[in-house]
């Protein structure tokens, strides 16, 4: 098991138990106990959890900003695939904003895939992989979260409301049972504000993994987008035309 995958199992366990042991968690990730202490070790540096003697309890980790190092490991293949459904709604010569979301950060490929379309970003590492790419892309700067590398405050917020968008693609961290996106940031929740403000099509980027999980700060209900996009499936709340079903 690569390491990011060992390391999101033991706060996933965590969610659950609040506590567990080294030895516990050895047999469950088919792991050596040095390999585990290790990993608990920079959890805990991360400030996800406390270790105690012989194991390690819950520190934090439901609400605390999860490292863009961590996100991006994070349901690799679903994400690849909501991309690949999402690049149904890109236009040659359209605008879209990016968040600064590891699931936005996947628009990437379809995007150079089509060409001639200007990004407005919050990602930092998102801006650097489309500027890789040959893509236009403007940077909204403001404030750096220095975990996430997302861009964030007044300046962020003001750069995004000077423009206008044809689509903006976004991801939340829970999408409830029925239907309020929610977050722990209220910063990144109020870039996606003004992002779904100025942009025309609404477009959420939420893997089923975030299904039924709810968070401090609501971003509102997904019956104000025009879709949303999951590994398993597509739900559109509006048409426009010429995009996809």
């Amino acid at each position: 098991m690569l390491m990011i995958s060992r390391q999101l199992e033991i706060l996933e366990i965590l969610k659950k138990q609040k506590s567990v042991s080294v030895a516990e968690l050895s047999r469950k990730l088919f792991a050596s106990e040095p390999t585990v202490r290790r990993d608990l070790a920079y959890l805990e540096k991360q400030g996800y959890l406390k270790r105690v003697y012989g194991g390690a309890i819950l520190g934090g980790a439901p609400d605390r900003e999860i490292p863009y190092e961590i996100r991006s490991g994070e349901q690799e293949d679903a994400k690849a695939m909501i991309a690949r459904r999402a690049a149904a709604y890109l236009h040659k010569g359209d605008v879209v904003f990016l968040d600064g979301s590891s699931s936005a950060a996947r628009m990437v490929e379809p995007i150079k895939e089509i060409g001639d379309i200007l990004v407005v970003t919050s990602g930092a590492k998102t801006a650097i992989a489309l500027a890789e790419a040959g893509i236009r892309v403007i940077s909204t700067g403001g404030q750096m979260r220095t975990r996430s590398f997302t861009y964030v405050g007044n300046h962020a917020e003001a750069c995004v409301r000077s423009m206008r968008a044809d689509t903006v693609f976004f991801s939340c961290r829970g999408l409830s049972d029925d239907g309020e996106m929610t977050d722990v940031s209220i910063d990144e929740i109020n870039l996606r504000r003004a992002m779904l403000e100025r942009a025309r099509v609404k477009i959420l980027l939420c893997d089923s993994s975030k299904f039924g999980k709810q968070y401090m700060y609501s971003l509102g209900y997904r019956e104000n987008l025009d879709a949303v996009i999951s590994e398993t499936t597509e739900t559109n709340s509006k048409s426009r035309k010429g995009d996809a079903p």
